[in-house]
Formats: structure tokens, C-alpha cells, sequence
């Protein structure tokens, strides 16, 4: 009998896929992800529509929308759904050996039956952080033990060196850096340091004294490099094991991430480009054709109907998200090129994404005082830095209708209401939605990297609670 396929799946949080060489970045970021990613198939207009991680990572583990899962926020209140089946629920029952490294106590975890953690934070006082050298000193071990049993096994890891602080070790600190970072003269990072409810948080993980955000970029930029430098270690023990070409590898993130973007300083909130792009790459020697590259349009949900077919995987779920093999095989399919797109981290906001426009509606005021409506043309204006709402009146208000008719339509059927309008602690503070932008300006705050880190990860009783849900 034919072994299964194993699974090997890189979630690289906060990984924007325009600061990656693999998508044409200038700086030659991640080497090794580029050279691995060109013996399988690269993505070019992936999508996380529903951000942060807990919706993100749900809707790629689960193959569901907003509607389908019922997460939009990073605080999801309760575990899933019971009616969900997760992958690694659902290899589970297959027989397979799962192991989720770096992702416990999230409720987009449920289902594997080994969880290990590392250090995957960090601050300026702990020193430079190997986030990713953490990673392989506890994955490595246990991928030789997944390779060495009969079972086939689904290995996920959650690699952290892109999600803030940024403190790539030397030299990687250096590597696309060579100005002064403490130059009196350079303002740059002003509006950093103003911004009450993150300045304290920069301030742990900052130099001192720093002054240039083109320094902070330059972290980002190294983070990702050292991370890269990692993972070819990963790549060359799969080789090593003898399992590469009886192992699906998937790489992706669960969003993007703001640099010294939209004043979304240094962290993944706010519906722009730079947070919903991210990278999906499929390596599967002999199964599929090396150097491709595909600028369909594609979201998380699409992810686990996709990995299920490649491995010949039987079923009975009903997604909401649609497989990317015929792409892969030559055929034409479908493409759902305008999408619903929500945050729920530091803002509640909703919106409609189509190839040209993005439109952004607040459902409370946030803490950046920006107005209610925003309005992007993506052909003209990419960055989206103008925001033309009150020029298009008529653009804002076809968008709006399209967003709502599609809402009612999955509120429909799904028979629940969207839940970007019931999560109203979202934010964890018990107050209900926010009455002004000094209210949330007032409230927010993160002070630590131990605060943070608190906000991604709860005790492992949660998670051992969750999965009895």
C-alpha cells in the first residue's frame, strides 16, 4: 500500500509578501524560500481577508469564511465551532501523527495531539532574539521522530521572526542597514514615539535613542533574512530524512504586516494591501510542475480544499473555500476577485476589496482618529495613501451595497448574523464598542512584549479547555 502524503506547514506570522525577494522585493530577503518555493507554485494575489491570526489561521485550518467560521477577532470569546473540523482534526482521524509547534492556546489550534512552544518574542534588554534558531531546537528533533515512525504526519510551525520585536541577530541587524539609527537630526521616528497606546511597547524593544524608521524597516527586513537562513536547515533535514518527496510543503502567513505604513505603526491592524497580501507557495515533487507561478486570486479559505485534494484526501466537509488544484493542473477556475474583508484587533472595521477599489467602513471609532469611510483606487494609487471617498460618493456608496448584499446573503445562509457585528469585546475591555477615538485612544495599550505576547498566547489550560468544546 502506498504511503500518505506528509504535510509540512510554514505559517510565517506577519509576513508581507512584498517585502519578500520571492515576490520581487529589491533586498534579497529570503533566498532560500525563493529557491525552495521554485520547485512548486507560487501565488501571486493571495489574500488573508479576515485579520489577525485567530481568524486568519482559522479560516486556512478550517476552509471557511467570516460567516463559516463565526472569528473575526484575535480575542475570540469560546473555542470553535463545534460543526468545524479543522486539518489537523481531520488528519487525526486519518491516522496521522500532528504536532503544532508555536501555536498553543489559540482556538485556531484546536485538534492536533502535540503542542510545543518556544521562545518566539523578545526586547532590548533580553538581548537580540534567535526566534527562529528556537524554532529548529525544538522542531528539528521532532520532525526526525514524525520521519522515523510508520505513521505519515502533519507538522505546523509557527515561525515568528517577522511579527514585532524585530531583533534579528547579528549581522542580520546590519545586513540592509549602514546609517546612523541615533541621528539627532532624522525625525523620522517621532510619530512613533507619540503614539500612546504602542510607544511603550517600542520602547522595550527600540534602541535607545533611535531616531531613523528606515533602522526599524531594515529590522523587519533582517528578521525575515535570518529566518530564511533557518528554514534552510529545515528543508535540508526533510532532504536528509528521505521524506521530501512524500511531503506537501505549504507556505503562507496569517496576514501582512504595517511597517511605517497608514500610521499603523509597526504591527498587522488596518485593511490595507500590506496586511491582507501574503505569500502561498505548494512544493510536491512529481505532483507538481516546478516553476510555476499564478496571479489568480485566492484567500485562506482556499488553502485547506486545496491541500486535501493534492493529497488525495476524501471527505465530507462543506467549505466555503475552493481548491487551487485545477490552477495548478492547466484549467481555468473561477476567480473570486472582489471580497468581504474585516480586522478585529485594534480596530473593528469592515470593508469590500474588488481589483480596483477598497473601501474601509468603521464600526466604532479607532484609536488613529481616521474618519468612518475610506476609500482607495488600487490602479491609481496602490499604496493607498489617498483616500477618495469624498471625491467618489457614488463609487463608496455601489461598494457599500455590494458589501451588505453580500453580508445578508451569507447571513442567510449560514443563519447566524456577521460576527464583525457581534464581537463587541473585542478588544478585551468590557466597555462595549467605543464611543469616540479618544475613548480607544485612551484605552488601548500595550506595554511589554510580555503584554503582547499575552494577547497571542493564553495558559495551555485554555487550549486542554478548547479542545473539549
Amino acid at each position: 500500500m502506498k504511503r500518505k502524503l506528509n504535510l509540512v506547514l510554514l505559517g510565517i506570522d506577519s509576513l508581507r509578501a512584498d517585502h519578500m525577494s520571492l515576490y520581487g522585493y529589491p533586498r534579497l530577503t529570503t533566498p532560500h524560500l525563493d529557491k525552495f518555493a521554485s520547485q512548486g507554485a507560487v501565488f501571486t494575489n493571495m489574500f488573508s481577508p479576515h485579520i489577525p491570526t485567530t481568524p486568519g489561521y482559522t479560516s486556512m485550518f478550517t476552509g471557511m469564511d467570516a460567516f463559516g467560521m463565526d472569528v473575526v477577532a484575535l480575542r475570540h470569546e469560546g473555542g470553535l465551532l463545534p460543526n468545524l473540523v479543522t486539518l489537523a482534526e481531520l488528519l487525526g482521524r486519518e491516522n496521522y501523527n500532528t504536532t503544532c509547534v508555536g501555536f498553543s492556546g489559540n482556538p485556531a489550534s484546536r485538534g492536533f495531539q502535540k503542542y510545543i512552544d518556544f521562545e518566539g518574542w523578545g526586547s532590548w534588554e533580553a538581548g537580540r532574539s534567535p526566534k527562529a534558531e528556537n524554532l529548529n531546537a525544538v522542531t528539528l528533533p521532532e520532525l526526525k521522530r514524525l520521519a522515523a515512525d510508520k505513521k505519515p504526519f502533519f507538522l505546523f510551525m509557527r515561525h515568528m521572526d517577522p511579527h514585532s520585536p524585530y531583533l534579528p541577530p547579528r549581522p542580520f541587524e546590519r545586513m540592509f542597514y549602514a546609517g546612523n539609527e541615533c541621528d539627532p537630526k532624522n525625525r523620522s521616528l517621532a510619530p512613533v514615539y507619540k503614539f500612546k497606546p504602542f510607544c511603550d511597547y517600542f520602547a522595550s524593544w527600540f534602541p535607545p535613542d533611535c531616531t531613523d524608521k528606515d533602522y526599524i524597516i531594515a529590522q523587519y527586513d533582517g528578521a525575515l533574512a535570518y529566518m530564511d537562513s533557518c528554514i534552510a536547515n529545515l528543508f535540508a533535514t526533510l532532504q536528509e530524512l528521505g521524506v521530501e518527496e512524500d511531503t506537501l510543503v505549504v507556505i503562507d502567513s496569517d496576514h501582512g504586516e504595517t511597517l511605517h505604513d497608514h500610521d499603523c505603526f509597526y504591527d498587522h491592524h488596518g485593511l490595507y494591501d500590506c496586511t491582507l497580501h501574503i505569500p502561498l507557495a505548494f512544493v510536491l515533487p512529481g505532483k507538481i510542475r516546478a516553476g510555476q507561478r499564478f496571479d489568480d486570486y485566492c484567500q485562506m479559505k482556499d488553502v485547506l480544499p486545496t491541500i486535501l485534494e493534492l493529497m488525495g484526501m476524501k471527505h465530507t466537509l462543506k467549505m466555503d473555500g475552493r481548491s487551487l488544484v485545477p490552477v495548478l493542473q492547466g484549467a481555468r477556475r473561477p476567480q473570486e476577485k472582489e471580497f468581504y474583508i474585516t480586522e478585529c484587533t485594534w480596530m473593528r472595521k469592515h470593508g469590500w476589496r474588488t481589483p480596483e477599489w477598497k473601501l474601509i467602513h468603521a464600526l466604532e471609532p479607532d484609536f488613529h482618529y481616521k474618519p468612518e469611510v475610506e476609500l482607495y483606487n488600487l490602479q491609481d494609487d496602490p499604496g493607498e495613501n489617498c483616500n477618495v471617498a469624498a471625491k467618489y460618493p457614488k463609487v463608496v456608496k455601489m461598494l457599500e451595497a455590494r458589501m451588505l448584499t453580500h453580508v445578508a446573503r451569507r447571513e442567510k445562509e449560514t443563519g447566524r448574523p456577521d460576527p464583525i457585528y457581534t464581537n463587541l469585546n473585542w478588544h478585551g475591555q468590557g466597555c462595549g464598542p467605543f464611543k469616540s477615538s479618544k475613548q480607544a485612544y485612551n484605552t488601548m495599550h500595550i506595554g511589554s512584549p510580555k503584554a503582547a505576547k499575552g494577547l497571542q498566547a493564553k495558559e495551555l489550560r485554555t487550549q486542554r479547555g478548547a479542545k473539549k468544546l
